[in-house]
């Protein structure tokens, strides 16, 4: 293998072209991309149970690491609202020997909208309503990424106080299964398409 290969995190809240993008980086780089809403609309249909998506995101990451092992370059379209789960990944695609790109999308509140109300008109089977009360609690929650962040200039955070290895963090954030997540009492983080 002559390149590395890339982990292309895409990042942002609903309706901001993150999965338009994620497409797009599939087919110019030949990358196998994981969706977790294309994963929970296939198992769950018209549901969106918190539960089932932290569960679904930990085994899509498991799978996006084991392609990094095998050079495949991998786009994961999740949102990751959080520094912390942004870092996890990182260090995780790095610790393989793959390169990292954040991807952040971001537009104004009645675009974002807008998308929303068409993508739910045109295409309803590939998302779940969304109303404004989600819309704005799920806008107060969001991390933006920071320049070095996105760039890869900033050095990776330690992990948050209680962890040990970015590892244990990512076993607890994004557990195996639907009992390890209620047997280990982890608050559910799990949030809106």
């Amino acid at each position: 293998m002559t390149t590395r290969p890339t982990l292309f995190l895409m990042v942002g809240l609903p309706g901001t072209g993150k999965t338009t993008e994620a497409r797009r980086i599939e087919t110019e780089h030949g990358a196998l991309r994981l969706s977790k809403d294309e994963w929970i609309k296939a198992l769950y249909g018209p549901a969106n149970p918190p539960a089932a998506t932290d569960v679904v995101e930990g085994r899509l990451i498991g799978i996006a690491l084991r392609a990094l092992e095998l050079g495949v370059c991998v786009v994961l379209d999740f949102g990751l609202w959080s520094r912390d789960e942004r870092t996890c990944l990182r260090h995780a695609a790095l610790e393989r020997g793959a390169d990292v790109a954040i991807r952040h999308l971001a537009l104004d509140l009645a675009e974002q909208r807008r998308r929303i109300d068409l993508r739910q008109a045109s295409d309803p089977h590939t998302t779940w309503p969304i109303s404004d009360d989600d819309l704005a609690a799920w806008a107060a929650a969001f991390q933006a990424p920071v320049p070095g962040e996105v760039d890869g200039t900033e050095a990776l955070d330690d992990p948050p106080a209680g962890f040990v290895t970015w590892e244990t963090w990512r076993t607890h954030r994004w557990p195996p299964s639907l009992d390890a997540g209620a047997d280990a009492g982890a608050p559910s983080t799990a949030r809106g398409p």
